[in-house]
C-alpha cells in the first residue's frame, strides 16, 4: 500500500501502541491502516463473518448483489489516491451507468456537475476486503463491553468472552447507536454525542430475474414515497450473468416499516419497480434491513478522540456519511492518536 501523505516523514514510535480498532469497514480499516504506517499495532474486531461494513454482496446462485452501499465518489485528494490504488490493484473501477431520475429530491444536487463513481470490483466488498489483509482482524467477533483493567482496555465479545489481550487504546468504528451503547457507563460524553446522531433505516430487496424486466436505465433515483434508488447490479463492471436489480426503499418508508415482515417489503418494493416501468417478476427475492443505513451529527468533527481515557469514535456519520466520509473519518481519528497519544499504563508498558 502507499503511504499517506499525513503520515509519512514521521518516526515510527519507540514502543508501538496497542490499539482495538472495533469494526472493520471502511472506516475502521482506513484508521488501521493509517495507525500502521506510523508503526503501531492496531488489531480489529470484526462481529461479521468479513470485513467491509455497510459496502456488502450478497451472493446466490449465479447472481450476486451489492445491496448496501452502491458506488463511491472520491472529492477529498487523500480518499481520490486511496480509490487509485483500488483500481491499480483490480479491486474497484470507475463505473459510467445510464442514470435516470424520478421525481425531483428537495435537496438534489446540480446536474451539471459530472460526478465520477466507482464501485468494488468484482463487489462492493472487494476494497476492503484487501485493505484488511495487511492486518489481524478477528472476526465473529461482536465486542459488547469495555473495562478499564489496571490502567489498559480489555474487551468483552459476545462469542469469546473477556480478550486476554490488553490495549492503551480503543477506537469504535461502527455506527452511532452501537458505539453510544458501548460507551454507556465508560465514556459518558462520547455517549451522549453519539446517542445524539441521527441514523436512518433502509430497507434494501435484491430480485432475481430470468429476463432483464428494465433494459432502458442502468440504475436510478427515486424521489417517491416507497423507493430512493434501484440499480441493475449485473451491468456493473466485472459483474454480469443473471440479472439481478437491487431497490432501496426511502428512510422514511423504511422507518415506518422498520419491522414489517420481509415478504410484505418484497411485494411493496417490486410494486414500486413495476410503477417505473419493471417489465417482469423476479423468480427469487430476499430482503435485507439495514437498521443504521446512513446517519450524521451536526456540527461534530471528524473524528472523537479522548487520550486521556485511550477512546475513540469514528465512523460516517461524524464526516458527512458516504463511503468517502467513513475512510476521511477513519484517517483523522489515526491522525488524532498520533498528535495526542493515549496514556500508557506502566503496567502494560512494561507487558
Amino acid at each position: 500500500m502507499g503511504t499517506n501523505p499525513d503520515a509519512s516523514g514521521s518516526a515510527p514510535p519507540s514502543v508501538p501502541f496497542r490499539t482495538a480498532v472495533v469494526g472493520a469497514g471502511l472506516a475502521g480499516l482506513s484508521c488501521a491502516q493509517l495507525l500502521r504506517e506510523a508503526g503501531h499495532e492496531p488489531c480489529l474486531f470484526e462481529k461479521s463473518r468479513g470485513p467491509s461494513g455497510r459496502a456488502a454482496t450478497r451472493r446466490g446462485d449465479g447472481w450476486a448483489c451489492d445491496h448496501g452501499a452502491q458506488y463511491f465518489t472520491a472529492d477529498d485528494p487523500g480518499f481520490a489516491a486511496q480509490v487509485r490504488r483500488w483500481c491499480e490493484a483490480g479491486v474497484a473501477a470507475e463505473w459510467t451507468p445510464r442514470l435516470e431520475v424520478f421525481g425531483e429530491a428537495p435537496d438534489a444536487r446540480r446536474r451539471d456537475v459530472p460526478t465520477r463513481r466507482f464501485v468494488g470490483l468484482p463487489g462492493m466488498t472487494a476494497p476492503a476486503r484487501w485493505m484488511a489483509a495487511a492486518h489481524q482482524v478477528e472476526l465473529c467477533h461482536t465486542i459488547d463491553a469495555l473495562r478499564r483493567d489496571h490502567g489498559a482496555w480489555r474487551l468483552r465479545s459476545r462469542e469469546q468472552g473477556w480478550s486476554r489481550q490488553a490495549f492503551d487504546a480503543v477506537l469504535l468504528a461502527m455506527p452511532a447507536p452501537q458505539a453510544a451503547v458501548l460507551l454507556q457507563g465508560v465514556h459518558e460524553e462520547m455517549a451522549r454525542r453519539a446517542a445524539s446522531a441521527d441514523m436512518q433505516p433502509c430497507w434494501s430487496v435484491m430480485a432475481v430475474y430470468d429476463v432483464d424486466p428494465q433494459p432502458r436505465f442502468d440504475a436510478a433515483f427515486v424521489n417517491q414515497s416507497v423507493l430512493s434508488w434501484v440499480c441493475a447490479e449485473h451491468r456493473k463492471p466485472g459483474r454480469g450473468g443473471t440479472p439481478c436489480w437491487v431497490l432501496h426503499a426511502q428512510a422514511a418508508w423504511s422507518r415506518e416499516h422498520l419491522e414489517a415482515p420481509p415478504e410484505q417489503v418484497i411485494e411493496a418494493l417490486l410494486q414500486a419497480f413495476q410503477g417505473l416501468g419493471a417489465r417482469a417478476m423476479p423468480r427469487h427475492a430476499v430482503a435485507h434491513r439495514w437498521r443504521y443505513a446512513r446517519g450524521t451529527l451536526a456540527d461534530a468533527p471528524p473524528a472523537l478522540w479522548d487520550p486521556s481515557s485511550g477512546l475513540g469514535v469514528c465512523g460516517d456519520w461524524l464526516c458527512g456519511g458516504r463511503i468517502e466520509g467513513a475512510w476521511r473519518s477513519g484517517q483523522a481519528l489515526a491522525r488524532a492518536l498520533e498528535l495526542q497519544p493515549p496514556r500508557r499504563s506502566a503496567c502494560l508498558a512494561a507487558g
